[in-house]
């Protein structure tokens, strides 16, 4: 899909159709009236006879459209414009693109972008409306015989910005938007291969072949003998049911203006797959355990895309990956192992794994000196219970840290929510037989699973996003991974940059 960005009247655009809104009732949106002033009436004609309410999500194809140069115009409804906010927008844009690409429309003008969304810039809604079309758009056929396909599908988008002033910051938000939804997919794409493929050492390649694609990356792979005998004890007590071997990933990318500036750290839980080991998971739903390395996908979608930009930063990412297998060499409940960092952890659970291979990497994140390392998990069934699909647990232990994030996650709509670190939670975690138990009970279980990690992160600033209710969805029409939290790690790069000569902003980001 190609995005551009232009400015200009809609009756002159010679496309296969242009796209305006409609308010609610029947209100013409700003663009929607200049079109209807030229054709003399041709739409509001059309509106009163009541073939559109301008109800959110509705739409109507006009063809021949008097004295526009234009093949079509694709009317949205767009709801109350007092009512039009940044969930809204988005829905209006996915259900514009999906319909133009049903209309055998292959490039388009879309005036959307001109919408007055509550308290939102063009910048922003030039962001959302990349990142959106792109998403919904996005189909996993990779492994079908038969694919479906479109006779005319859409491949060119032009989104509209009122004034030529504004031409330049939305072509820099557009070249943004289009990085960031192309780490998105590859995110998707990683974590909606099933486990049979994307195996620990699948992971280990695609990391590897990210070297070859962009300059400034280097990758190392810690083999199962090498974890032995540097003592990530915790991360193979997960993996010692399974045939497949382990791969620790290391990957490093070095563009800040001091190459011995102290790098952010992006940790992922790269666990290919989960079936709980031998305290087993139930069967039902187990094939959606293939997610649980969205934590890996993640780490390799946000650096990609990071070096697409140039973003001026040093970044390494840490990818622990495993299967989580039953075995007669499977870890047992009560076994007791020391992690990386000296630690004695009783096994109470051995589907609480995560965790395990987490801690041994957040302790091997020391040797970086890291300015922050950010850990990326499908943890914990608790934070779906406590925060559903919508954000993303998050958990610090540095309060600016946590700021930056959420604000990241406001503006780019991929929001997390903070759940509370307090030491009154670390008693849950007590053992009789080691230094630390690894499950806490069924109370607050997001949040002991975050002081469980928190127990390794004394030497740096850290935050944990627990993504077990925002990786993917269940619903059999739109099951599949989401891509998150790609968006928000993207957009707290981008923050991170801005202050930087090399990678400026021409005007602030509002949130």
């Amino acid at each position: 899909m190609e995005f551009h960005i232009k400015s200009g009247n809609p009756e002159k655009q010679r496309t296969a159709c242009v796209v305006v809104g409609i308010y609610e009732p029947r209100r013409l949106s700003a663009v929607a009236k200049r079109i209807d002033d030229i054709s003399k009436g041709h739409i509001s004609s059309i509106l009163r006879k009541g073939d559109m309410e301008g109800k959110a999500g509705q739409t109507l194809l006009l063809h021949n459209v008097p004295n526009t140069l234009a093949d079509r115009i694709l009317l949205v409804g767009c709801g109350r414009e007092r009512e039009l906010d940044d969930n809204q927008y988005r829905k209006i844009i996915t259900k514009a693109i999906r319909t133009l690409h049903e209309t055998g429309s292959m490039e388009v003008v879309c005036y959307l972008t001109e919408l007055n969304v509550r308290g939102r810039s063009t910048a922003w809604r030039i962001r959302q409306a990349v990142e959106t079309a792109q998403s919904a758009l996005y189909v996993f056929d990779q492994l079908k015989t038969k694919k479906e396909s479109t006779r005319r599908p859409l491949r060119q988008i032009v989104f509209s910005v009122a004034s030529r002033r504004e031409l330049p910051r939305a072509e820099q938000v557009r070249r943004e938007a289009q990085k960031i939804a192309e780490g998105v997919k590859l995110a998707k794409d990683l974590a909606n291969l099933p486990g049979n493929i994307c195996t620990p050492s699948y992971l280990a390649e695609q990391a590897k072949s990210m070297c070859t694609l962009h300059e400034n990356f280097s990758c190392k792979v810690l083999l199962e003998n090498h974890l032995d005998r540097q003592g990530l004890n915790a991360l193979l007590a997960v993996s010692k049911g399974s045939k497949v071997p382990p791969r620790f990933i290391v990957l490093e990318y070095k563009a800040a203006a001091k190459k011995s500036a102290a790098p952010i750290v992006l940790v992922g839980k790269g666990v290919t797959f989960d079936s709980g080991g031998i305290s087993l998971k139930p069967s039902k739903d187990m094939d959606e355990m293939k997610y649980d390395m969205s934590g890996a996908a993640a780490v390799l979608g946000t650096m990609s895309a990071a070096a697409e930009l140039q973003l001026p930063l040093n970044l390494v990412g840490i990818i622990p990956a495993v299967e989580n297998l039953p075995s007669g060499k499977a870890t047992k409940p009560g076994d007791i192992v020391t992690s990386l960092s000296g630690q004695s952890i009783e096994i109470l659970n051995t589907d609480a794994e995560g965790r395990l291979i987490l801690c041994d990497a957040l302790t091997y994140a020391e040797r970086y000196n890291p300015d922050v390392v950010i850990d990326i998990a499908t943890l914990t069934g608790a934070c779906v219970v406590a925060l559903g699909k919508h954000a993303h647990g998050l958990l610090s232990n540095h309060k600016p840290l946590t700021n930056e994030l959420l604000n990241a996650g406001k503006f780019s709509g991929d929001r997390a929510w903070e759940l509370p670190l307090w030491d009154d939670y670390q008693d849950q975690l007590e053992s009789r037989f080691a230094d630390i138990a690894n499950i806490g009970g069924r109370d607050a279980g997001a949040i002991t699973a975050a002081c469980f990690l928190s127990r390794f992160t004394k030497k740096y600033h850290w935050a944990h996003l627990d993504i077990a209710g925002t990786a993917w969805l269940s619903d059999k029409k739109e099951k599949g991974a989401t891509g998150r939290p790609v968006p928000l790690l993207m957009q707290y790069l981008i923050d991170r940059s801005s202050g930087n000569d090399i990678y400026t902003l021409s005007e602030p980001l509002e949130y």
